[in-house]
């Protein structure tokens, strides 16, 4: 039987909690969490994160806490999870060496982890985020797909409309800022009847982009990006809002509508075919207190000892 870190006693010393940031482009990925092993054909970001740390080799069995659950086709530029690992009569991995490792295993995934942190055993990424931003991005005056530039394609929305009413769209992103109940804005799910409706959003702003290739294209591609901020999201939350966002902005929501859908806090009341696609979405961060990644005194010195350095 694997061990758990919490089994080891006197041994404890040598287990390490990290919290890792990582990106994705999500499009050939079933999510950010892990797939059930029927459903292999299309795994999770989870699922490769799991098997580069199992190679490893660690003692105790592997178990990825993801912070924030991010849906098929959506990407991220930096989400975070923590684990528990345990080398065999090792010290723990100092972290640049664990990002090193990490990313060596994980080949020619379009997933990299961009920094680690040795945190506190009771550490959790998800519950102790203070905040979680997205992006959306939206390309304007795109009739197909396949004129995006390769840079952006599967990267943003794109749009026939040359031209949206940003100042309509920034007055409506106004009314959704603050504390409400945000039933209409998420979508069905099997977790529905747990997760709290109300939530706090922090910032709806809407602001000029670029593309990827701007300067190595033939053409301008307007690219405008919407982001949100908040401790947590329901379900296809962005996703939602945006589309209500860009029917305000091209003139097939008005204001009164959109408060309208709000206030009815019914996930029936918001329109059919009005959420914005995946493709266009990007975690951007995953915010933490700096008090709650602090090792105590004591197993920092532990560290420094394990790694055989000192603080002179």
């Amino acid at each position: 039987m694997i061990k758990t870190c919490q089994t080891f006693g006197e041994n404890m010393h040598t287990c390490a909690r990290y919290l890792i940031f990582f990106q994705y482009i999500g499009t050939k990925y079933s999510g950010a969490v892990r797939v059930p092993p029927h459903q292999l054909e299309r795994k999770g970001v989870q699922n490769h994160l799991e098997d580069a740390i199992r190679n490893l080799k660690p003692v105790n069995a592997v178990s990825l806490s993801v912070s924030s659950r991010t849906d098929t086709g959506v990407h991220s530029l930096s989400n975070s999870a923590h684990f528990d690992l345990q080398r065999k009569n090792k010290p723990p991995f100092p972290e640049d060496v664990l990002v090193e490792a990490l990313n060596f295993h994980l080949k020619t995934e379009q997933i990299r982890i961009t920094r680690a942190h040795r945190v506190p055993v009771d550490f959790h990424a998800r519950f102790n985020a203070k905040s979680r931003t997205y992006v959306y991005r939206i390309a304007l005056g795109i009739s197909q797909h396949s004129l995006l530039p390769l840079t952006d394609h599967n990267l943003c929305w794109n749009l026939r409309n040359t031209e949206l009413d940003v100042g309509a769209m920034r007055e409506a992103a106004a009314l959704l800022v603050g504390t409400h109940n945000f039933s209409s804005f998420r979508a069905v799910s099997s977790d529905m009847p747990f997760k709290n409706p109300v939530k706090t959003l922090d910032v709806a702003d809407i602001q000029p982009g670029g593309s990827f290739a701007h300067s190595h294209f033939h053409r301008d591609i307007p690219i405008w990006e919407l982001t949100f901020r908040s401790r947590s999201f329901l379900y296809r939350q962005v996703r939602r809002m945006t589309g209500a966002l860009v029917a305000v902005g091209q003139g097939k929501l008005s204001l009164p509508q959109l408060m309208g859908i709000l206030e009815a806090q019914d996930s029936l009341a918001y329109p059919n075919n009005m959420a914005a696609p995946a493709h266009g979405l990007f975690l951007t961060r995953v915010d933490y207190k700096d008090s709650d990644l602090q090792l105590s005194q004591q197993m920092s010195e532990e560290q420094l000892l394990s790694t055989g350095k000192s603080e002179e």
